[in-house]
């Protein structure tokens, strides 16, 4: 359940309050005020309140005298007793209750339980216990318990915690900010964070989203409605509760490193959401963003009336990854008159971005200057910095900057950052700012941090729509004999792979590794190391317990054993050492490899960790025994492709050395990158290796090889949901589906799901359509098919949207597709099919269009319907051949609305 009658909390038609109150005080008093002031827009009643209240609407002493239900109930009464209101409630059509209190409140399981079944049946939504209830001041609804009550506004606000809430809603009344909705969550019940982010995507009033939690209920559901949120508006989130996070399991190496703050800042990045840290930040973001959101941020300009307030906010921006613009010479031309200080070629990155005004410069100059930079094609945003000086007082410099605002929103071409720092400014000069719609601070470094919200939250929005690189075609795991190496062993009772078991499945899944081999004996560590030693100079011996999974820790590695007699010798030393040192500890024996002997190798990290949210995660970073001192490490949530897996690399410091120096070669990215896609694959397919260090990894100029690895095994848990048998947070990419079919001429087609590298094809597709057939598809001539276009088309989430490429096995090309995009609810899916203009009549439309409608079924999804020009006299009669009815918007009389039933069709289609 998502977003199903939640407009029975905000467009309610009715509203009701059950007591008397479970709370003594004034809870009653202080929402009934909050409910008053609404009831011209609303019916209100109250029901059961014994309370002597200042209210002028509808009593009632209990719900038998009511003649409707209301639409929202707000109930005050016995905890205990609303299993059964909630029968009687949603029997008679109540869409939502709201569980107010006016603090926290936590309620036993088996209530919260029984409270939930009550309300299964009809589909009514539950808010709270513990919550202070919620506000939508855009249609003048409030029933929230807060200090102040929310002005109108464009921003979604949600919170776990009603202090911060509260300390949200008055800086938004110091601030002049509005809320298009606030809610306060409570426990959770049944309504949470991943519901409000699905329902205020959708909201037209709402222009940003911001949401302070401190764990997620149903990571999937979550992770997938914030994926599609911010697509398309700012979501800001703030976390508060890591000082009360638990470590992860101490089994390996990534199960310690994947701390519960680094897995859930790995997922902020996935989902394309701004992270903040405290309230000041949060509201240096909302000061920003919800009043600017640019396309691009990549490129700063520093324009200020001094060199050294300009440093300040430079090196702000440096400490935070800001990146400075190389003004063009046209721009350091105009400039020239009114600058005091011209940027110099020759000098750092950041002081060819920067811009110093004389202190006695003119409002005009400032005006022209912020222009003519904002004007210079290398330029994506810029800080303005100014001070009161003796010859300008702040409010006329405050209103040069407003001018230059907007006279750069009429300027043609994409719109770019503006904020200002204004040192010393009183509150009624800001406020000239604030009117112009640019965010505005009192200090360099809250102006940078500012910026660099609006660089972040841009980054974040085109990692999104990134086009990733697909991996080689030539790769093609064995996954069938890795499935039955971990299958044995578990059918063993074993939870742990041998070292030879463990390198039969990297090199299943060709990840390079060094052969190893197991001994249980000195004298047959000594026969198997000579045949290394026919091809190389020297072995390595290593202690093998299950117990005892760190070897560096217990002193159990030999290196640099130069012939047979050593190899036996150090055997012999090792598992006598360790019995005695750890006489409880399992010893299976010792590994026998040889040693890489390559002075330019980098010793690399890569693992898999379980956590229990978000399942697997991915872990790169600095290898070696100082892996976790060291704590240069990556995140990244499965399943991973290049453009994710390189991105991951840059996030560490060693990644740096890979470019190699004076004195080292560069070493090889790309089969890095490649093998952390790997290691994805295998948490794919292979749910039952729970966690897996690969260390060190030894990256070389060609290539790379792995020294040590172990994997640990569990029958992995089965979660609940529609792809409860993956343990992914996001869904991967479908293999299941792809097929081949014959079309009328004979041609063999090859259909699979469309993955995010499809771009090119897309647009040699759309290159080969016909204007006419684009028009009828997109209800609308289409001639720039460019990244973003395509990027909507080609990255999908796969847990709620699905498209089907039909791909000629001749030379490649696309013949033709059909996508289905189901609602949040998961139980309508809209359709929309194309097929390559010079294709038509040979059947691929009538094959895609039953292809999908093979899979909305098996998805669960109860109805597919679509939009359809009339027209389109080809396409209406091909959905009535299916089985579509024939209806007409309500919006448009010049568009047919097709509908097909799909939950009861046969398994056939």
């Amino acid at each position: 359940m998502t977003i199903r009658n939640l407009e029975g909390f905000f467009d309610p038609r009715s509203i009701g309050v059950i007591g008397p109150c479970r709370h003594p005080g004034v809870l009653t008093v202080k929402l009934i005020a909050c409910l008053q002031d609404i009831e011209a827009g609303h019916t209100v009643t109250l029901i059961g309140i014994d309370q002597d209240v200042p209210f002028h609407g509808v009593k009632a002493a209990s719900l038998d005298d009511l003649n409707e239900m209301p639409d929202l109930v707000i109930y005050l009464a016995k905890a205990e007793e609303l299993p059964g209101v909630i029968g009687k409630l949603g029997a008679g059509g109540t869409r939502a209750v709201l569980i107010p209190s006016p603090g926290y409140e936590s309620w036993p399981e088996d209530l919260l339980q029984a409270c939930r079944e009550a309300a299964r049946t009809t589909n009514l939504r539950l808010l709270g216990p513990g919550s202070l209830g919620f506000a939508v001041p855009a249609r003048g609804l409030n029933a929230l318990l807060s200090a102040e009550a929310p002005n109108k506004g464009d921003m979604a606000f949600f919170s776990r915690s009603g202090a911060i809430l509260n300390a949200t809603l008055s800086w938004a009344q110091t601030h002049n900010a509005g809320f298009s909705a606030v809610v306060s969550l409570g426990e959770r019940m049944d309504v949470d964070i991943g519901d409000l982010i699905d329902y205020f995507a959708q909201d037209y009033r709402t222009r940003s989203i911001v949401l302070h939690m401190e764990g997620i209920a149903v990571p999937r559901k979550f992770i997938s409605a914030a994926r599609a949120a911010a697509r398309i508006k700012p979501v800001i989130i703030i976390r508060s509760g890591r000082s009360r996070d638990t470590g992860g399991s101490g089994r390996t190496h990534a199960g310690r490193l994947a701390s519960t703050d680094l897995v859930y800042e790995t997922v902020f990045r996935r989902t394309g959401l701004l992270r903040v840290y405290d309230l000041d930040e949060m509201f240096e973001a909302l000061e920003t963003l919800s009043h600017l959101r640019v396309p691009r941020c990549e490129k700063i300009a520093v324009i200020a009336n001094g060199r050294s307030l300009a440093n300040l906010a430079v090196d702000r921006l440096m400490d935070l990854g800001g990146q400075f613009a190389d003004l063009s010479d046209d721009t350091r031309a105009a400039l020239s008159g009114i600058v005091r200080d011209v940027p110099d070629l020759s000098a750092t990155p950041a002081a060819n971005g920067s811009v110093i005004l004389a202190e006695h410069a003119s409002t005009e100059d400032t005006t022209t200057a912020i222009t003519t930079v904002l004007k210079d094609p290398a330029v994506d945003g810029a800080l303005v910095l100014q001070t009161a000086s003796a010859f300008q007082p702040l409010s006329a410099v405050a209103a040069a900057i407003a001018d230059a605002g907007a006279q750069d929103r009429r300027r043609t071409g994409r719109r770019k950052a503006l904020v200002a720092g204004v040192i010393g400014a009183d509150a009624q000069t800001r406020e000239i700012l604030t009117k112009a719609k640019i965010p505005n601070f009192t200090s360099p470094a809250e102006s940078a941090r500012s910026l660099m919200h609006l660089v972040n939250e841009a980054e974040a929005r085109e990692f999104l729509m990134a086009a990733p690189p697909s991996l080689p075609a030539t790769f093609s795991p064995d996954a069938d004999t890795a499935r039955k190496i971990v299958t044995h062993a578990l059918e063993e009772g074993r939870t742990w792979l041998s070292p030879t078991e463990v390198c039969d499945v990297l090199t299943a899944y060709e990840l390079p590794v060094m052969p190893t081999k197991m001994a249980g004996t000195p004298e047959q560590a000594a026969r198997i190391s000579e045949t290394y030693f026919a091809t190389h100079r020297h072995c390595v011996v290593k202690l093998i317990s299950p117990d005892l999974p760190f070897k560096s820790k217990i002193d159990g590695v030999r290196l640099g054993l130069e012939t047979p007699a050593a190899v036996e010798r150090a055997t012999a030393e090792l598992i006598g050492k360790t019995s005695s040192d750890y006489p409880e500890a399992r010893i299976t024996g010792v590994s026998i490899h040889p040693m890489l002997e390559d002075r330019h190798g980098l010793e690399l990290y890569l693992g898999v960790a379980e956590t229990p949210e978000f399942g697997p995660v991915i872990v790169f970073g600095h290898g070696g025994t100082s892996i976790e001192e060291s704590e240069d490490i990556a995140l990244e949530l499965p399943p991973l492709d290049l453009h994710l897996a390189a991105a991951q690399i840059n996030r560490t410091r060693i990644a740096r050395l890979l470019d190699g120096g004076l004195s080292r070669p560069a070493l090889d990215r790309d089969a890095l990158a490649q093998a952390l896609v790997k290691l994805s694959q295998i948490t794919i397919d292979l749910p039952e290796i729970q966690e897996l260090d690969i260390n060190p990894i030894v990256s070389l100029p060609s290539g790379l090889i792995a020294l040590d690895a172990r994997m640990t095994l569990s029958n992995p848990e089965r979660r609940p949901g529609r792809t409860g048998a993956s343990r992914l947070a996001i869904t991967p990419y479908p293999k299941e589906w792809e097929q081949t079919f014959t079309l009328k001429d004979g041609r063999t087609i090859f259909v699979r799901p469309v993955r995010p590298e499809d771009e090119d094809l897309f647009k040699s597709f759309f290159e080969r359509v016909t204007p006419e057939d684009l028009r009828l598809r997109f209800f609308a001539p289409v001639r720039d098919f460019n990244h973003r276009f395509l990027a909507r088309l080609t990255q999908l989430d796969y847990a709620r949207a699905m498209a089907f490429t039909a791909i000629d096995t001749s030379d490649g090309s696309l013949l033709g597709v059909v996508r289905l995009h189901a609602d949040p609810d998961h139980q309508t899916g809209e359709y929309a099919v194309m097929v390559r203009s010079d294709l038509k009549g040979l059947g691929l439309g009538w094959a895609l269009m039953k292809l999908i409608i093979r899979y909305a079924k098996a998805d669960g999804i109860e109805t597919i319907k679509g939009e359809v020009l009339k027209e389109n006299t080809s396409m209406i009669s091909m959905c009535q051949a299916l089985g579509f009815t024939v209806g007409t918007s309500p919006d448009d009389p010049g568009v047919a609305v097709v509908t097909l039933p799909v939950a009861g069709l046969p398994e056939d289609g």
